[in-house]
């Protein structure tokens, strides 16, 4: 794929992480629903998750956000038909009442199927408070 090419598609994919923000405040299963893969699972502390169970929640109005935010330019990484997009997000959730604010690294890795980009898997990370002394003592692999 040349540079421009990439470039398209990294432009393409970061647009797609922007509305996927979008579609998560508008708490619409189905609109969520469009950016992931059938097989689709999302990783956190928590464990491994489906799309039908994560989706179940949005749909029971269990699960709702009100502020879902990219913070910065997302890092895309084309590797022919799929990429890795990874971003920090601020979000605000509500899970059966209870408000959560997060600030988490997101890495989403998309395929292309049938010339729509699908995510397959997500996984979240929380991210270390500004200053915190947690974390990999090496240069670069600690927080910010």
């Amino acid at each position: 794929m040349s540079d421009d090419a990439n470039a398209a598609v990294r432009d393409v994919l970061a647009a797609r992480a922007d509305d996927w923000a979008a579609a998560m405040v508008s708490n619409d299963p189905a609109r969520i629903a469009d950016f992931m893969a059938d097989d689709w699972v999302i990783v956190s502390e928590s464990g491994i998750s489906t799309r039908a169970r994560f989706l179940s929640y949005v749909e029971s109005g269990d699960l709702t956000h009100s502020a879902f935010r990219i913070v910065g330019e997302p890092r895309v990484r084309v590797h022919g038909e799929s990429a890795v997009v990874t971003a920090r997000v601020t979000n605000t959730a509500h899970y059966k009442g209870e408000r959560f604010d997060a600030d988490e690294w997101t890495t989403d890795v998309f395929v292309r199927r049938d010339d729509r980009w699908l995510c397959v898997l997500s996984h979240i990370t929380a991210a270390a408070p500004r200053g915190a002394s947690r974390g990999c003592p090496v240069p670069g692999l600690s927080p910010p």
